[in-house]
């Protein structure tokens, strides 16, 4: 029995362990709506074309300039002037109606030291107050394994709780020696 439970908590704290360090990993940057990769903040981080676009960074240090690039989005170059808050540059560019849906990314190099820095800007063809997000179920044709109906529900619940202790015991008597 011991052998068997330190197997399962092995098991289930490396699984947890892989868990936290994918999310840790993978999980984006993003504050409110303006994403920073790079050290480049891009806000609205997603914009359909034509909207306007702004992006600061704090990289080139305090009352730094930088020249902005984006022209990868088809935008072109533009200025970016030291800002309101502490040692940001900011820029503004436009995003040109032509512009195809995609994820571009945008440049920056200060002006007194040529650092270089890099933000993401996600051109989509409706905006995000436009999106319509589903609502309700999915009727997959499934079936109410959890509907409305409260004696079914209880009935599921009782079927699993019998399973469960069931094969506790199973794995005791196992663990005993005891036959099976």
């Amino acid at each position: 029995m011991r052998r068997t439970a330190r197997l399962l908590t092995g098991t289930a704290l490396a699984a947890a362990a892989v868990g936290l360090t994918t999310a840790a990993t993978a999980a984006p940057v993003y504050a409110g709506d303006a994403a920073s990769t790079g050290g480049l903040t891009v806000y609205p981080a997603s914009v359909v074309p034509g909207d306007r676009a702004v992006v600061t960074t704090a990289v080139c240090g305090e009352g730094g300039s930088a020249a902005g690039d984006a022209s990868a989005v088809g935008a072109g170059a533009f200025p970016l002037a030291p800002g309101t808050g502490e040692g940001e540059a900011t820029g503004r560019f436009e995003v040109p109606p032509s512009a195809q849906p995609g994820t571009y990314e945008i440049v920056a190099t200060c002006g007194d030291d040529e650092r270089r820095v890099t933000g993401d800007l996600v051109v989509t063809l409706s905006s995000a107050a436009e999106q319509v997000y589903p609502k309700g179920s999915v009727k997959t044709g499934v079936g109410g394994a959890l509907g409305t109906d409260p004696v079914q529900t209880a009935a599921g619940v009782a079927a699993l709780a019998v399973a469960a202790a069931g094969g506790t015991w199973l794995l005791h008597r196992r663990a005993r020696g005891d036959g099976i």
